[in-house]
């Protein structure tokens, strides 16, 4: 993989680049879209890659419990296995491992993210986690090693190490313990994928929670490791001035001259707050699972779909959108498909929304280019 930055603003810490990769260039700043089994719901990889998206996130940890990674490697490797030809990039296990042990985001963001008994977890220690898969309740350890030996399998583009995940409401000592287990786990990754590189990147992931010190901590250890690229992970605040405040920090703590990415965030507004901070990549499930919701994105605000006044507006969902949805179809036929609860309705609601999300980017990465951002 190689990283060249093109432009930099000269309004902000913003930067025009391009992501070299073994299936292709990835333009940043951009959008990294969720597929976790190897799939955008309701829409096809060939519709995908034709819409322009360039680069699509994979859950290891879904994919290691259905189909098997051993599967996928018998395939060809995950391009081959699902018909995508541009890059992909896999996470560890870790986020849905984690998330067995102390509830979702939203219960994190509820203030219940504390660690709770059950829920598939069995142990977490020095080696790794040992839990029950959700399928067929057999039990498999995780490690730093048999996690990157699955992304090997899949043969992303770029890959993430192991690491723990511990809730945003969690003790400064705590997570002191989490964020140095954090490190040695990395660094185990990292020395099991440079055993066998494949072609593949791999991104440290920086932690340490909303703690700066912390935060700093981990970006000076990481960076001195041959990293790839860098991803910020963890709980990175509850609030949308937390986020931003948390990223103004660390990002200057971060190399310049390799790429970055923010795990997990991909809403509109904090793509907007943070890219002028310097951030190269973002992933988020929340256009698609808008989508299909009923909630369409357009220049002029959100559209909700479902709502009456769409009954009868016989125009696209968005006038200026040039995507196949909007080409085509008219907010009353969406209205009508999602009243009737057909499956359309996903599949073309889910075309609008990425189509806005890539051709937003591009539309940033010229407003940075003319230093405007």
């Amino acid at each position: 993989m190689q990283f060249e930055i093109l432009h930099t603003s000269k309004k902000s810490r913003a930067r025009v680049g391009r992501i070299h990769t073994p299936h292709g260039i990835i333009d940043t700043p951009n959008f990294v879209a969720v597929g976790t089994n190897g799939t955008l719901k309701a829409l096809s990889n060939e519709l995908v890659d034709a819409i322009g998206l360039q680069l699509m996130f994979c859950n290891t940890y879904h994919l290691m419990l259905q189909p098997g990674t051993d599967i996928v490697r018998q395939a060809g490797g995950l391009h081959s296995f699902i018909k995508r030809r541009q890059p992909l990039i896999t996470d560890s296990g870790g986020f849905q491992v984690f998330s067995l042990a102390y509830g979702s985001v939203h219960d994190e963001l509820k203030s219940r993210g504390k660690k709770k008994t059950g829920g598939g977890v069995l142990k977490i220690d020095e080696e790794g986690v040992t839990f029950r898969s959700y399928r067929d309740g057999r039990k498999i350890l995780l490690t730093p090693e048999s996690s990157v030996q699955a992304q090997k399998d899949l043969g992303a583009d770029i890959i993430i190490p192991f690491d723990e995940l511990p809730p945003y409401h969690i003790e400064k000592e705590e997570l002191k313990v989490s964020l140095a287990r954090t490190h040695r786990w990395e660094k185990r990754s990292l020395e099991a994928h440079l055993t066998s590189p494949k072609d593949q990147a791999m991104y440290g992931v920086i932690h340490g929670g909303v703690d700066h010190d912390l935060r700093k901590q981990s970006c000076r250890l990481l960076t001195d490791l041959p990293f790839d690229g860098f991803a910020i992970g963890g709980s990175v605040g509850k609030t949308s001035r937390e986020l931003c405040d948390l990223i103004a920090f660390t990002r200057p703590h971060l190399p310049d001259e390799r790429p970055n990415h923010l795990l997990g965030i991909g809403d509109i507004p904090s793509i907007e707050a943070l890219i002028p901070l310097g951030i190269d990549t973002f992933d988020s499930s929340y256009p698609t699972k808008a989508a299909r919701h009923g909630l369409l994105f357009s220049k002029s605000g959100g559209v909700k779909i479902l709502q009456r006044k769409h009954a009868n507006r016989f125009e696209p969902i968005d006038p200026c959108c040039e995507c196949p949805t909007c080409q085509i179809h008219t907010a009353a036929y969406l209205h009508h498909l999602f009243k009737a609860k057909e499956v359309t309705s996903l599949a073309l609601a889910t075309v609008h929304n990425l189509y806005y999300m890539v051709h937003l980017m591009r539309e940033i990465r010229e407003g940075i280019g003319y230093d405007l951002i």
